[in-house]
């Protein structure tokens, strides 16, 4: 195996396993030591995480900023301190009234567009340095900063469901930007109702341009390890990048951009803010945005070949 593994694998995390766990494993696959992850899914959520590897980790900020899509299904009665399924129960209340599909439909349909979400205390936000759950580990409270998110799309997927306890479930998919967090989504389709709930089950099923049915498994990755195939599922840089606008440049403007010039507008004559930039072999060199302060003039965004590379 080239040990300058270069491209995305479009990942299905199994349940159980961190997304850090997930990147090491990766890594002792492809023998690398460059991989990231576009967007941390939780232990209890298994669904499509896209991996950066080797010179493809540059892109990690652009891919983690696609919209994703979600599978999930939302328990009403009780809320726990995770707001998920694998924390403590806080608050019970037991649903006492029926609840239709028309209720639930009106309340999701409420939630579409942009909204603002205080991130739970178990999760990887920072304040002051310190991730949110190192608080909540320790059985302290910060105040966390508020986010602004948004919701593409939501419905309701499948029947209103009661169990012998009084709790209501149901499931929906969701469409979100980046930064959204579904188990607080569910917690608020709760208070809307005027119940206590928590996200009780959640599948990943996009990731931008990533997913489930070309996402691999580590069981596939296994079986292309042993035939030395492992290049096989990894995307190149060049097709990740397809729906940028593209432009192809001679070998004397290659040569300015490898060495990260900042290059007239006119020379590459396209009205875009950001563009992918290839050479005459296909090879996508950098991506190019327009210079913040000078005027009429472009800069590197993000290098993706540079002199020597």
């Amino acid at each position: 195996m080239d040990n300058e593994a270069n491209g995305v694998l479009a990942l299905w995390k199994p349940r159980g396993m961190t997304s850090f766990a997930a990147v090491r494993e990766i890594k002792k696959l492809y023998k690398t030591k460059k991989v990231g992850h576009t967007g941390t899914l939780d232990p209890d959520v298994d669904g499509v995480l896209p991996v950066c590897l080797g010179r493809a980790t540059k892109l990690v900020e652009y891919l983690t900023a696609d919209r994703k899509t979600y599978e999930g299904e939302v328990t009403i009665g009780y809320s726990t301190t995770t707001e998920d399924q694998s924390g403590e129960i806080v608050e019970q209340k037991p649903v006492d009234r029926p609840v239709s599909e028309a209720e639930i439909n009106g309340i999701l349909d409420n939630l579409k567009g942009d909204i603002v979400q205080v991130p739970p205390m178990f999760s990887a936000v920072k304040v002051q340095g310190k991730r949110l759950y190192e608080y909540a580990r320790k059985g302290l409270e910060v105040e966390r900063p508020q986010r602004l998110v948004t919701i593409y799309d939501i419905a309701l997927t499948s029947d209103i469901t009661k169990t012998e306890a009084g709790y209501v479930r149901f499931r929906f998919r969701v469409s979100c930007s980046k930064g959204t967090y579904i188990r607080t989504l569910s917690v608020t389709i709760g208070e809307m109702l005027g119940f206590p709930a928590h996200m009780s089950d959640l599948t990943r099923t996009r990731s931008g341009m990533f997913t489930a049915d070309n996402a691999v498994t580590f069981e596939q990755l296994h079986q292309w390890e042993e035939q030395d195939e492992l290049h096989q599922p990894l995307l190149s840089i060049e097709s990740v990048l397809s729906a940028y606008p593209k432009k192809v440049v001679d070998a004397q403007l290659e040569t300015k951009i490898v060495n990260g010039a900042i290059i007239p507008a006119s020379e590459i004559n396209m009205d875009e803010s950001l563009i992918a930039l290839y050479n005459q072999h296909g090879v996508c060199l950098a991506l190019y945005e327009s210079h913040p302060r000078r005027e009429g003039m472009m800069k590197p965004a993000k290098m993706l070949h540079t002199v020597g590379s």
